[in-house]
């Protein structure tokens, strides 16, 4: 198959669901060796596979596998990190695809754009929809696009040769170490990306993206994905009031967790937790989910000196129930 072809997916009939599922079951032995060799090759690799970013990464890389959301340069990063096993990505990839052609059905975790409900295992492919749409509807009316906390991010490695708009990455030294191995040999020119290596917890950040070039007078958009569930609050609120010194019309878009991560015993935000401190990032902070999380979450970036414009609520607040986290998209006020 062509990877950026569009896999043929039928229009699903009732059963389709049932079908798909029954395949999964059936070839599950294959999954099963598949995710351990992947996990295997993954703690072998350490701090060289790329910690908690390869998980978007390998969800980005199937969609382009699957030509619903074309993404070539994730696809060769994939392809080239030294902590992937491919034999591995081979029994995960055979059967989930043979499942799709046989049943006409597409799972939600790989549709695109994401709609619907978001639960936590589908965050990961909702947030891209978000974020490449604050990414489309701003980057028009900025000067300079920042990445922080890139991981292995490409959004800046996608845009048109002619933009006039100067990219950035901000990330941590190791982070952006391998990240540059991987580009290297996947063969990526990332000429127009200017990467500046910073701890967001011990560093001054915006004075090392000055220092690469940086106009503190120019408006920028900030995407800052998949981050702050992972820094303390102090740190959290040192980037965000450094975003409102910038000028007028800046624009940082997230996403976060809130405290019911955190805290909850409930099993899937325990998985969550024991999944990310096994990967060497342990969850540090979370919003206050007292509702409504919207106004805490406001209440919060008002205090750094930033104007909440956009906002989007995960998980239905109710009274026996809390939101666990959202997306939004701030400025500076």
């Amino acid at each position: 198959m062509n990877k950026s072809s569009r896999m043929a997916v039928s229009a699903p009939g009732p059963f389709a669901a049932v079908v798909y599922n029954l395949l999964q079951i059936l070839l599950s032995p294959l999954l099963v060796v598949g995710y351990v060799l992947y996990i295997v090759k993954f703690l072998q690799a350490g701090s060289a596979s790329g910690g908690t970013a390869q998980a978007p990464l390998l969800g980005r890389w199937t969609q382009h596998k699957l030509g619903r959301r074309l993404d070539e340069p994730s696809y060769r990063l994939m392809e080239a990190l030294p902590g992937v096993s491919h034999l591995a990505m081979q029994l995960l990839w055979v059967p989930t695809t043979l499942a799709i052609r046989v049943s006409g059905y597409l799972p939600k975790s790989f549709r695109y754009p994401f709609e619907g409900e978001v639960s936590m295992q589908d965050e990961g492919f909702a947030r891209q929809t978000f974020f490449d749409t604050v990414v489309e509807g701003h980057l028009a009316d900025v000067a300079q696009f920042v990445i922080l906390g890139a991981g292995f991010d490409t959004r800046a490695l996608r845009l048109p040769p002619d933009t006039r708009v100067r990219s950035f990455e901000v990330d941590m030294p190791k982070m952006q170490a391998v990240k540059r191995e991987a580009l290297k040999q996947a063969g990526i020119d990332a000429a127009r990306v200017t990467l500046v290596a910073a701890d967001f917890e011990k560093d001054d950040w915006l004075a090392r993206l000055v220092d690469a070039g940086f106009d503190l007078g120019q408006p920028a958009l900030f995407v800052w994905e998949g981050v702050t569930m992972y820094l303390d609050r102090a740190a959290i609120e040192a980037t965000l009031r450094k975003i409102a010194s910038v000028a007028k019309g800046t624009v940082v878009a997230f996403d976060y967790y809130t405290t019911e991560v955190l805290e909850s015993k409930d099993f899937m935000m325990r998985y969550a937790r024991m999944g990310t401190k096994a990967a060497g990032s342990p969850l540090k902070f979370g919003i206050d989910s007292t509702p409504p999380s919207r106004e805490r979450l406001a209440e919060f970036l008002q205090a750094c000196g930033l104007l909440l414009i956009e906002q989007r609520t995960l998980g239905k607040e109710t009274e026996g129930k809390r939101a666990w986290g959202g997306f939004a998209v701030a400025t500076v006020k």
